[in-house]
């Protein structure tokens, strides 16, 4: 039975109850919308015919068969403006940081993404100030790629750093499941370092519902979209963690008995990651949605359901690591890739770039296969041991986080340990970049 009360259409009769939803008979109710039952913000996630089902975000431990249910007569929306900047807000895009209310327009989130008419192929470049990005896996405005990280890898460290080295107009962080000193760290770190005016935060954190999450990236990519498109800006979204949204849509696939796929995954995780990651973009007007997301591994374990799909979405990976030689936390060069960074590297940058980034990563792996003829009892060669000496070193002044330095400081620092530990023909660079740039005190 539905009845007016101002302009939102009441009901009061529940057909079924499940632990995540709630089914009733009712007209004119749409997919996405928002509604409340008994007080509980809840949305509409299935139609059929009149009969629609609610996914109750709280869940629907106390509903009575009689709760009323209030529907808003819409799919989540965001108040955008200017005001967004160097604020915080939970998932429903209401302010946690104690400031006023938004005033703007009003935009519907988890939209889809932008016409690929309107997209360019992305070809500027975002420095971040971190070697193992920068020198190796160079960003792309427009590049949607993830971190991949064990649990207890200093991620969300890493996330602010990007945040406050990166050169872009507009920082849009994206937190699921954060505990109460993650949020914290977020906060304190954005203050700290006088960039809270550029970037606006929204929230969910571990004393919130875990389905919550899944409006934080809706949230995040909309206020994304506002200063991209609307006011022609760079853009940074930065997604953390990606494996507890995808936990919060096992939760509500499995209170609602859909069959679960790989790894206790619903079977729509492919699309469900690649509404959030193709919201990337390069647009010819020159704003630019550029995505990093947090993804935790299991075990480290790769081929999880989780990183599995979100290495088919993205434009590769940045992957965290230990380096117990360093004693540093580093972005492995062996296994993070970014499938962009020939379109930046050489034309952005220096000319040296690729021939410099390529020989590096030669002689780490050189270095990786000494440390393998020494665990083994092999004698090593003069060279192996330099390759030894120069990882060390490679991994504590260009791969590891907490570094620091301009793109042309950390070919600088690369050319100083070639001439520190090999001979010209050993780093197999072509002459002419070697007449250049060899370090003269070296020679």
């Amino acid at each position: 039975m539905a009845s007016p009360k101002a302009f939102k259409k009441i009901y009061t009769q529940l057909e079924a109850i499940t632990k995540a939803t709630v089914s009733l008979h009712a007209q004119g109710v749409s997919n996405d919308e928002l509604a409340t039952v008994e007080g509980r913000l809840a949305q509409v996630v299935k139609m059929k015919g009149d009969l629609v089902t609610l996914q109750v975000f709280a869940g629907t431990e106390g509903i009575p068969t009689n709760a009323e249910v209030s529907f808003f007569g819409a799919p989540p929306t965001l108040k955008v403006s200017d005001q967004l900047s160097g604020r915080f807000f939970n998932a429903y895009g209401n302010p946690i940081d104690g400031g006023p209310e938004i005033e703007g327009v009003e935009r519907e989130v988890g939209g889809p993404s932008v016409n690929p008419y309107k997209r360019r192929q992305p070809s500027e470049l975002i420095p971040t100030g971190i070697a193992g990005i920068d020198l190796n896996n160079t960003l792309v405005s427009g590049q949607k790629i993830p971190f991949f990280a064990d649990p207890d890898q200093p991620y969300n460290q890493v996330m602010a750093d990007v945040a406050m080295r990166a050169d872009v107009d507009k920082i849009i962080l994206g937190g699921m499941g954060l505990s109460n000193d993650d949020y914290l760290y977020f906060r304190h770190a954005f203050e700290g370092a006088g960039a809270l005016d550029r970037i606006v935060s929204f929230v969910n954190t571990t004393e919130d519902p875990p389905v919550e999450r899944l409006l934080v990236p809706d949230m995040a990519l909309a206020a994304a979209e506002y200063f991209a498109v609307d006011k022609n800006e760079k853009v940074l979204v930065l997604l953390t963690d990606m494996t507890l949204y995808a936990d919060a849509l096992s939760i509500v696939s499995n209170r609602m008995d859909q069959i679960p796929s790989k790894d206790a995954m619903p079977g729509s995780l492919y699309s469900d990651l690649a509404k959030i990651y193709e919201k990337a973009v390069q647009l010819p007007t020159g704003g630019s949605i550029t995505i990093i997301a947090v993804t935790t591994l299991n075990d480290g374990d790769i081929t999880h359901a989780i990183p599995d799909n979100t290495g088919y979405i993205t434009e590769g990976q940045l992957f965290l690591r230990a380096d117990s030689d360093s004693g540093k936390v580093i972005v492995d060069p062996f296994r993070s890739l970014s499938r962009l960074k020939q379109n930046v590297q050489n034309k952005k940058t220096r000319e040296d770039h690729s021939q410099v980034m390529n020989a590096s990563v030669r002689l780490y792996a050189d270095a990786q296969n000494a440390k393998t003829k020494q665990e083994n009892g092999f004698d090593l060669s003069d060279y192996d041991i330099r390759c030894l000496d120069y990882s060390v070193e490679y991994a504590t002044r260009l791969l590891s986080i907490d570094v620091n330095i301009t793109i042309n400081e950390m070919l600088d620092t690369a050319w100083e340990l070639f001439a520190k530990y090999f001979s010209p023909a050993e780093i197999g660079i072509r002459q002419n970049l070697i007449d250049k740039y060899w370090p003269k005190k070296a020679e």
